[in-house]
């Protein structure tokens, strides 16, 4: 345990890790000093669009080794919640990535183009938005459909800037009928609860590390966790007090937290 007290770490992933495709400065000083200590870790994000797998190929290109468990995504935490939620084998129509559709059909779910008859509509980021994509999902709302969504994010922080997420499409589609989405990711509870359970550790000696302030660090004082702002993402100290979120320790990066942590 750290002078800090904490014991153990979830990590966001995208303004924190990762930056687009390319990995923020100290990534693999940080991971070489979290196996050293050993300090447990899991990194759970809100990013529905890659699968644990993808994420697990990609930190290995950047020469840092991590174990498929360690990985949480909002799109395996949406299709554990509504495995428990809809009957085995309910249709669903899909907004989203491969690996948003593959969790979801591995929950054993039925992903469909187009029907009259769905259970849910559920939406993560997707590139590929189509005009049509939401006026089916639009009118299979209106037909009683439940509109879930793997997380709130607005906007992805990628290589040119700040682009749009699942959080304006689940605008749109809230614009359109009325309909306030049930959301999964951060900062609801799902992915914190899987994650401190995954750990094993007390939530007052766990932390999570995160650069958006109504998510991250929200989410993480809701579960009861201490938190931890990088700046090397969506917010930063000028965004503390128009936002009235408070994190325990604010870090400028990756070897800021490892001073932190030492």
């Amino acid at each position: 345990m750290s002078q800090t007290g904490i014991a153990a770490l979830i990590f966001d992933m995208d303004g924190t890790l990762v930056r687009g495709a390319e990995p923020l400065p100290g990534l693999q000083n940080l991971f070489t000093f979290l196996q050293s200590r050993p300090m447990p870790f899991v990194i759970a994000t809100n990013n529905a669009t890659k699968s644990p797998l993808d994420y697990k190929r990609k930190f290995a290109q950047f020469g840092v080794e991590i174990a498929i468990e360690q990985i949480l995504t909002s799109a395996t935490a949406t299709a554990q919640y509504l495995h428990k939620e809809l009957e085995p084998g309910s249709k669903i129509y899909m907004i989203g990535q491969p690996a948003l559709k593959l969790a979801l059909q591995e929950a054993g779910f039925r992903i469909v183009t187009d029907a009259k008859n769905v259970a849910a509509v559920v939406v993560g980021g997707d590139p590929n938005l189509t005009y049509e994509k939401l006026k089916t999902a639009t009118l299979l709302i209106q037909r009683g459909a439940r509109l879930i969504g793997t997380n709130p994010d607005v906007v992805y922080p990628a290589e040119e800037g700040f682009i749009p997420e699942t959080g304006t499409t689940l605008a749109a589609l809230q614009a359109a009928t009325g309909i306030q989405p049930i959301l999964i990711g951060k900062p609801e509870p799902h992915l914190f609860d899987l994650a401190v359970a995954q750990l094993g550790c007390a939530p007052a000696h766990t932390a999570v590390v995160g650069d958006r302030l109504e998510t991250d660090i929200l989410g993480g004082q809701r579960a009861g966790l201490k938190t931890i702002l990088t700046t090397t993402g969506i917010d930063n100290e000028a965004t503390i007090p128009e936002k009235n979120i408070h994190p325990d320790w604010i870090v400028n990066g990756l070897d800021d937290l490892i001073s932190l942590l030492n």
